[in-house]
């Protein structure tokens, strides 16, 4: 199908910029992309954890696995490690495996909690992903072995966003070299034009804004409001540093360790690793956080530590006249979760949609886009704040204040419903599934109030064995598992 517009220009060529001109390049070959870049004003790019999403959107583009590691530094990721969040000393692991049924008398959890009994040890041993990551093996999933698990990356946002480019140029996107320093209006509001410094100009039907934190289009020219978060997401600062290789094994996992103002997150690479603190600034001066980050870091660092500031929030409207604005420049969370580039994959998918339709999408159309994106926006922000809220920390004020705020009504409804009667209540446009987030309450201790009275349908010693037997099967699987670092190695060879 053909789309009405016939020239759409991508600004800004980030991680975001080049996903979104690689993925329009493919899905309407009969528009032109161009992007345009400035080599001097630069990206944001530090190591960059995703989840499983990542891995359809890089099959959808034909990307090969291997030669995408290869070029990013790249390595494989199983999950989050959290660290000091529940209370100090305590860990516990999101996973991207499977829990077992969430619901009724095959519930795993339920009849984990059910049992009661240590010799099971803890829920994590029932779930294959969870194991690999706390052995540090890694072997991708065998359909034929009827083994279900999604897994993800890390890499480096910067290679990332020159790998894609350089796919994106043999596909056909022209790119500019430029920086913008004027942007025309239409009579009706939208953007004409782009002039850039050397006296050029750039004509679109469609702009992508992928400008990153300056939301040159959406928010400098058409002044769109900001929804902001910080009332419930407190972090605005983000120091980041890459730093050697330490000598322990690669394993594969993001770590984030909870701090007194915030967490920090450790990001392994193939070449090096990427250490950053996230922190609330009304809580903690910058140099402070900026020595808290320097105490994280496991090997010698490669730069000067480099300082972040944002605010956690969304634009009103992503999509406004003929601009679309993915990534930073629509809106930001704290990468707790690794969800940037799920954001960016999400408007993608849902922008190519309503494009493929041929015409140019209806008032319609364009207000479902932008209400989808706000409730997505919504739905990882209640994910995110789960992870603080449900914390018995209370040694510092960041943490008193976080357990006592009110929480946003879609999320207290969630979880009352999971205190009062155990229900993984999702909503549409949801983010993250039942088991990601039955992963978080079970790591953190937090668990209903009231069985399911459909547990006792298997009788107790039936389901004691079938656990022990799942157990037993998961570690033996995981004992013939290569280390992450050798699978790794065998991909790339």
């Amino acid at each position: 199908m053909n789309s009405a517009y016939k020239r759409i220009v991508v600004v800004g060529g980030g991680a975001a910029g080049w996903m979104a001109a690689t993925a329009l390049a493919k899905a309407l070959p009969a528009s032109t992309v161009e992007l345009v870049e400035s080599e001097e004003i630069g990206i944001i790019g530090v190591g960059e954890a995703t989840f499983p999403s990542i891995r359809a959107f890089h099959k959808i583009l034909g990307i090969d696995e291997a030669e995408f590691l290869r070029a990013t530094n790249g390595t494989y990721k199983l999950g989050i490690e959290f660290r000091d969040w529940s209370a100090l000393g305590e860990r516990y692991f999101h996973t991207f495996g499977d829990l077992g049924g969430l619901h009724g008398a095959h519930a795993l959890w339920g009849q984990y909690r059910r049992a009661g009994d240590p010799s099971l040890g803890a829920l994590g041993e029932q779930c294959l992903p969870s194991v690999m990551a706390s052995h540090g093996r890694f072997y991708a999933p065998q359909p034929d072995q009827d083994q279900h698990f999604g897994y993800a990356y890390h890499f480096d946002a910067v290679l990332y966003a020159a790998f894609l480019r350089k796919l994106a140029l043999q596909r056909g996107v022209r790119r500019t070299e430029g920086r913008i320093v004027d942007v025309v209006r239409r009579a009706d509001g939208g953007v004409q034009e782009l002039k850039l410094a050397d006296g050029r100009v750039m004509h679109g039907d469609l702009f992508i804004d992928c400008s990153g934190f300056a939301s040159l289009l959406l928010g400098r020219t058409l002044e769109e409001p900001f929804v902001d978060f910080s009332h419930w997401l407190p972090v605005d600062r983000a120091w980041a540093c890459p730093c050697e290789r330490s000598g322990s094994a690669l394993a594969p996992v993001t770590r984030a360790t909870a701090l007194e103002a915030g967490w920090a997150w450790r990001i392994p690479l193939s070449n090096r690793t990427g250490h950053g603190h996230v922190f609330a600034s009304r809580y903690m001066d910058e140099e402070r956080a900026r020595e808290q980050l320097l105490l994280q870091l496991d090997g010698a660092p490669l730069a000067e530590p480099r300082l972040l500031r944002f605010t956690t929030g969304h634009r009103e409207r992503s999509w406004v006249h003929n601009v679309v604005a993915l990534g930073l420049s629509s809106g930001f969370l704290e990468p707790l979760e690794s969800t940037s580039i799920f954001l960016v994959q999400s408007g993608l998918v849902r922008l190519i949609e309503l494009l493929l339709a041929g015409a140019q999408p209806p008032e319609t159309g364009v207000a479902g886009f932008n209400a989808g994106m706000a409730r997505q926006f919504a739905r990882v922000r209640d994910f995110i704040i789960l992870h603080y809220c449900l914390t018995q920390r209370r040694d510092s004020g960041m943490w008193r204040a976080m357990a006592a705020m009110e929480l946003p009504e879609t999320l207290a409804f969630k979880i009352h419903a999971w205190r009062q009667a155990g229900v993984l209540h999702q909503y549409s446009e949801e983010g993250f599934d039942a088991t990601s987030w039955l992963a978080i309450h079970a790591g953190m201790g937090h668990w209903p109030e009231r069985a399911d009275p459909a547990l006792h349908d298997i009788a107790p010693d039936a389901a004691l064995q079938a656990m022990r037997q799942r157990r037993d099967s998961i570690a033996a699987a995981v004992a013939a598992m290569p280390a992450h670092e050798a699978y790794l190695g065998r991909v790339l060879a």
